[in-house]
């Protein structure tokens, strides 16, 4: 069970977390669900296409994208939330900052999901997004790793054998909550597939991925439409590529593989074709 704030999410099942990007650059989806109304409708069709929980983000985090104030942030992130707490399934915010965290666990929010892991160091030069998360009674946390910042992460990715440097990561920052009084059942970890890392790296960390589970954590994983699988398709070879909404077919085979080697939870973009693939998975075992 993922303990949240309101909610005990069975994860003897995997569960779908559908992407809600209230953003105008996203690398996917930027702009379609920029304006609260349309960001709502978005979360509707979600859950009308079997999501299990919604994640809200409102800052983009593909390589290269820029910063977004706080102001900004928390315009563009509030209206969203104040709405989707009420739709009666657990809400996740996709931020790092300690400020957003706050505000949106004020509202009702189940889940912070950090790309940093809880390490932004604002303008204060203090680490303080993990004290929200400790002076929380329940909230769940997603941890996910991240090689530098989305700025640089491409520019200068990881170097060597990701897996067993991932794994490390992931289980001392798990400790790290936990030793501040985190129950470890708040806790799930995310190897950050794209962030950081080459084509091939995120391919081992696919390929690999049990071994992600020695951290002792459930793992949220996800690959939803990430350019690395228009590198793997038909075609690429040739200078071929797809877009980001052709992707749907290699990201379901992504999300299958990712189910089948452990993943607790997979955050995808195409919720409703995912739960159906999902449903052949399981109908086979």
């Amino acid at each position: 069970m993922w303990q949240t704030t309101r909610f005990q999410i069975d994860l003897s099942r995997p569960k779908v977390m559908g992407i809600v990007n209230v953003t105008p650059d996203s690398f996917s989806d930027g702009d379609q669900n920029f304006s609260t109304a349309s960001a709502l409708r978005h979360c509707e069709q979600l859950l009308r296409d079997g999501a299990d929980i919604l994640d809200i983000g409102a800052e983009s985090t593909r390589p290269g994208a820029q910063p977004l104030s706080l102001q900004d942030e928390l315009a563009r992130v509030l209206p969203v939330v104040r709405a989707a707490v009420s739709l009666g399934v657990p809400v996740s915010v996709d931020t790092y900052k300690p400020q957003v965290m706050q505000a949106v666990l004020d509202l009702g929010v189940d889940i912070i999901n950090d790309i940093w892991a809880l390490r932004w160091v604002g303008g204060d030069g203090l680490m303080q997004a993990a004290q929200v998360i400790t002076h929380h009674a329940n909230c769940g946390v997603c941890l996910m790793h991240m090689h530098r910042d989305p700025q640089t992460m491409q520019v200068q990715p990881m170097q060597g054998d990701v897996v067993p440097q991932v794994l490390l990561f992931l289980e001392r920052s798990a400790q790290t909550l936990c030793g501040l009084g985190v129950e470890k059942t708040r806790i799930l970890v995310d190897p950050g597939i794209g962030f950081g890392k080459t084509v091939e790296q995120n391919f081992a960390l696919l390929a690999r991925q049990s071994e992600l589970l020695a951290a002792g954590y459930p793992l949220l994983i996800g690959w939803s439409r990430k350019s690395s699988l228009a590198g793997m398709t038909a075609g690429a070879e040739s200078g071929q590529t797809l877009s980001a909404q052709q992707r749907l077919a290699p990201s379901l085979a992504a999300a299958l593989l990712a189910v089948q080697r452990g993943a607790a939870v997979v955050r995808v973009h195409d919720v409703k074709e995912t739960v159906q693939a999902l449903c052949v998975l399981a109908a086979a075992r």
